[in-house]
């Protein structure tokens, strides 16, 4: 089940100090899918296993999930993922600013913390600024993910990115919800909410080529 964690609290606003691609990926210069709230880790290990020519980096806010997902990364001897810990809309700035230009190619956030009281809404990682940063950094056609087995929440999700400049939604056969997990991987949290038969809403963005301007 969910663990939360406030993000508003004091430690989470300390801002950390990323280390860098080259320390910790075989082949650095590769593309590279950020996931956002990699929880254990088993979306991205598969990516990874399937995807040898890409790159991954898992974030979490919850420490002790990253110390798992390192810890099955390492026994897999993975060296085209790592996990760290952090809070992205405080420390993710400075590492998409030192990466390759159109280097950063996905970014997907699965089944983010919901923080149901309106008043708890600025405790959810899909801000404003967020959204923005991700469309600086992200390559021209670059897909933003997003899923969640809660309407409300992929209603507040959505409508901040159909409001951002820099992303176009895109509709399959006519829908603006995906029917699956476009990556082909089911994480924890999505195969707890089908053994459930519950709904899950996915939406898919891909960058425009607007060109970013930082206000």
């Amino acid at each position: 089940m969910r663990q939360h964690v406030n993000p508003l609290s004091q430690f989470f606003q300390l801002p950390l100090s990323l280390p860098s691609k080259t320390t910790f990926f075989q082949e650095p210069n590769y593309p590279i899918h950020i996931d956002i709230g990699s929880a254990k880790g088993e979306f991205l290990i598969e990516l990874a296993l399937r995807n040898p020519d890409w790159n991954f980096l898992g974030l979490e806010i919850r420490e002790p999930l990253v110390a798992l997902s390192e810890k099955k990364r390492k026994k897999l001897e993975l060296y085209n993922l790592k996990f760290l810990f952090c809070n992205v809309n405080i420390s993710l700035e400075k590492w998409l600013s030192e990466l390759d230009n159109n280097q950063l190619k996905r970014v997907s956030i699965q089944f983010p913390d919901p923080w149901f009281k309106r008043k708890h809404f600025k405790r959810r990682v899909l801000q404003r600024d967020l959204v923005n940063l991700i469309a600086q950094y992200l390559s021209e056609d670059g897909e933003l993910f997003i899923q969640t087995d809660i309407f409300k929440l992929i209603e507040y999700m959505s409508e901040i990115i159909d409001n951002n400049t820099y992303f176009e939604r895109k509709i399959i056969d006519g829908s603006k919800w995906l029917a699956k997990n476009p990556y082909d991987i089911i994480s924890d949290r999505e195969s707890f909410v089908l053994r459930q038969n519950l709904r899950i809403y996915r939406a898919m963005y891909v960058r425009n080529r607007i060109l970013f301007i930082n206000k």
